[in-house]
């Protein structure tokens, strides 16, 4: 059998949380040393390609922030194919980053989706916000269904709950996985 491509996860895998796992270095440099294209994926969406590269690099482990693809850059690749380019964001810079190079405006006028993403800051007025859109028809998009947060935050899917059962809101619960978007590598 013969070796095309390499696609990994990160978290788990080749980091617990900023420590990169023994042989991790090894094995993501043997396959560049090969040269076979590489992927590493996360359903992280708050951080950039370059802030993934740096926390690699903080571990030990050199790679280029071109291999890295992320829960918010497969949310914007979804999007971009998706009618409407307003919405309302509970998230962070990554996210927000993504979806301005996709063509977004970000509101909380009218928009014609509602995207939560893993954040810190995560409040009762955006979770009325959110709440409220989706329940006047604005689709809705997770882009992590992690049910377990890191200690005691909680994570994306046990916020977006009441988000997801407001009157009228659409049931369905997107999860924008590479499967579902266009992979860019």
């Amino acid at each position: 059998m013969t070796i095309k491509n390499v696609i990994c996860d990160i978290d788990g895998v080749l980091m617990h949380d900023n420590v990169a796992v023994p042989g991790a270095a090894e094995f993501l440099h043997g396959i560049m040393d090969k040269g076979l294209p590489l992927v590493l994926l996360t359903n992280y969406p708050s951080q950039t390609g370059q802030d993934l590269a740096n926390r690699f690099a903080t571990a030990g482990v050199d790679v280029p922030d071109s291999v890295f693809y992320t829960s918010a850059m497969a949310t914007a690749d979804f999007l971009r194919r998706q009618e409407g380019k307003k919405a309302y964001v509970v998230g962070e810079g990554a996210l927000i980053h993504e979806l301005y190079k996709a063509g977004f405006t970000i509101t909380d006028v009218n928009p014609d989706f509602v995207i939560v993403g893993e954040t810190r800051s995560y409040n009762w007025d955006m979770m009325h916000k959110a709440a409220y859109f989706v329940a006047n028809g604005a689709r809705f998009i997770a882009t992590n269904p992690d049910t377990h947060g890191r200690g005691f935050i909680p994570p994306v899917a046990r916020c977006v709950q009441g988000s997801r059962k407001s009157p009228g809101a659409n049931r369905s619960m997107l999860e924008s996985r590479v499967r579902g978007s266009s992979a860019r590598h």
